[in-house]
Parts: C-alpha cells; sequence; structure tokens
C-alpha cells in the first residue's frame, strides 16, 4: 500500500499534516473524562475507543496517548493513515465493507499487544453518525470495554462531505469528553451486534453532553 501515492502526494500529506499539527497548538482546549481514562490506562485496561468519522481530526490530534486507529484499505484511507502517524498513532486497515474480518482480528491482536483501538462506526461511507457493529464485535470477542470520544469546536470548518469533517479554526474554542466505560454484555456476537442503536443513542446523547458544557463555559457551537 506504500507505493500507492506518488510523490507528489506524499510530499502533500506531509506538508498538510505539519501545519495541521501547528493549527491544532493554537486551539484552546477543554477536555472531560480525561483523568478516569488515563486512569484506566495506567492500570493495564485497554479499550475500544468509538468517534464519528467527521471528528476523527480534532480527536486523534488532542488524544494524548497512541492509538491504532481502524482505516479502509482504499486510497483515501492511505492518505489518512499517514496523517494519523504523523500524528503518532498508527493504523489498523480494513473495515466493515473490506478487509472487515482481517481487520478486527488484527484489531484484537493490537488490544492484546497493550494499544487501544480507535474505530469510527459511521465510517468509512456512512451514513453519518450511523453505528455499524464493527466495534461491538471486538469489544465482545476481547471483552474490552467501549468509550466514546466526542467533540465541539465555537469555530470550525465543515467540509462538504458525507461525514461533515470538522476542521476547527485557529484559537477555536475545541472540548472534547471521553465517555464513561460502556460494555458490551451479550452471549454471541450476533447479540453484541445488535446493541449498535443503542450505543449510536449513547454517542448521540454524549454529543448533545459536550455541546452543553461547551455553552455552560462559554464554549459554543
Amino acid at each position: 500500500m506504500s507505493d500507492a501515492l506518488d510523490l507528489r502526494t506524499r510530499l502533500a500529506i506531509r506538508a498538510g499534516g505539519w501545519a495541521l499539527k501547528a493549527l491544532g497548538l493554537t486551539w484552546r482546549l477543554r477536555v472531560h473524562g480525561w483523568d478516569a481514562y488515563r486512569a484506566h490506562h495506567a492500570a493495564g485496561q485497554r479499550v475500544v475507543l468509538v468517534l464519528w468519522h467527521g471528528q476523527m481530526l480534532v480527536c486523534a490530534h488532542v488524544h494524548a496517548l497512541p492509538i491504532a486507529v481502524m482505516i479502509s484499505e482504499h486510497r483515501d484511507g492511505e492518505i489518512i493513515a499517514r496523517v494519523l502517524a504523523l500524528l503518532g498513532h498508527s493504523a489498523v486497515r480494513g473495515s466493515s465493507s473490506r478487509g472487515g474480518a482481517r481487520a478486527l482480528l488484527e484489531a484484537a491482536r493490537v488490544l492484546a499487544a497493550g494499544s487501544d483501538v480507535a474505530i469510527t462506526p459511521d465510517g468509512p461511507r456512512g451514513p453519518r453518525h450511523s453505528f455499524a457493529p464493527g466495534a461491538l464485535a471486538l469489544a465482545f470477542r476481547t471483552g474490552a470495554p467501549v468509550v466514546s470520544l466526542v467533540a465541539n469546536a465555537d469555530r470550525a470548518w465543515r467540509l462538504k462531505s458525507w461525514d461533515g469533517f470538522e476542521i476547527p479554526k485557529p484559537f477555536a474554542r475545541v472540548t472534547l469528553l471521553y465517555s464513561d466505560q460502556r460494555h458490551v454484555v451479550a452471549s454471541d456476537v450476533r447479540e453484541a451486534s445488535a446493541q449498535r442503536e443503542r450505543f449510536a443513542g449513547d454517542m448521540q446523547a454524549d454529543l448533545d453532553r459536550v455541546g452543553d458544557i461547551a455553552r455552560a463555559t462559554g464554549r459554543v457551537s
């Protein structure tokens, strides 16, 4: 896959990645739930981190520990994987539509090796804020809890893409929220996957909550 991108594209990715890192340094951050997340991590517990596809950039930039992010195998996925590498993260290649079973096996191996795995349950093609069952299948098979990470920016560019991809503007006030741990309790993978509507509702509630927190502290989106 590394040979799939020409030199001009690779140079553009590197320049764009460093520009995004510089942009992120200007954001005024407020992060909720990090202490609990960090405490569990320090105790050796690994989690399946779920975030919406449109908020991947801001979440990956702010998350302070290296994670393995599940990324699709197509060319756009290769670009995203390289940007994530510049931010200190790695990639598990595959998605619910391509290489799914193989990617979940690799993600389980990564969790067992001591790294959290991040999945965008509405990626790579949407619909926006839908919840594909891959993250729940992974959590069920490994026993790892699910934690959602959502964000709110008071000023952001939002691309006209299916996911409304968000890039907070310079000096934006950015609020992030790590949820409490949520365990997938089921007798088999099918029963675990059937809980996706509940987990989608939980993520929407988290998104509403981070908006409320932002407004309460003067960070209105």
